[in-house]
Formats: structure tokens, sequence, C-alpha cells
């Protein structure tokens, strides 16, 4: 049987940048749709990107600020209309 990575080699290092980038990605989707739901999780994923030390620091750090931001404009849409987004069901 043959090893075909060394233990001791870092790996994982294409999750953390596919992390940060999806993050961004999230996050910009997420100030047109659903920004309650992709705004959370672009924050998540761009602060363990972050973390785990990405090489796209600025593309995480991007989704981080979007992220806050989708929160944020639900907020102000929230406090706008006076009520939330499941009243109507």
């Amino acid at each position: 049987m043959e090893i075909t990575a060394d233990s001791r080699a870092r790996t994982g290092g294409n999750d953390t940048d596919g992390m940060a980038v999806t993050s961004f990605v999230l996050g910009l989707v997420g100030l047109l749709v659903l920004n309650v739901v992709l705004g959370p999780i672009a924050v998540v994923l761009a602060l363990r990107s972050l973390k785990r030390g990405t090489g796209r620091r600025s593309r995480a750090i991007a989704g981080l600020v979007l992220g806050i931001a989708d929160v944020v404009v639900y907020a102000v849409l929230v406090a706008a209309d006076g009520s939330t987004a499941l009243t109507g069901m």
C-alpha cells in the first residue's frame, strides 16, 4: 500500500479557500434574497475560514462584512415594516 501524502503535510487548504469564497458569494446573494438565512451562514463560514488560516483572507473578510450587512438589512426591513417575516403564515 502506498501513501499518497505525507502525514505531516498541511491538507485542507482548498477547503478553507472554498469556505472563504462561498462566504463571499452567500453574503452577496443574501443582499438580494433570503438575507435572514444566507447572512448568518456567510458569517459562520467567514469566521471558520479566517480561524483556519485561509489564503483568501480578503474574500473571507468581504464575506464577513456582507453577511453582517445581510442581517442589518433584514433588521432594518423588519423595523420599517413593523412585523416579522413569518407573520403572514
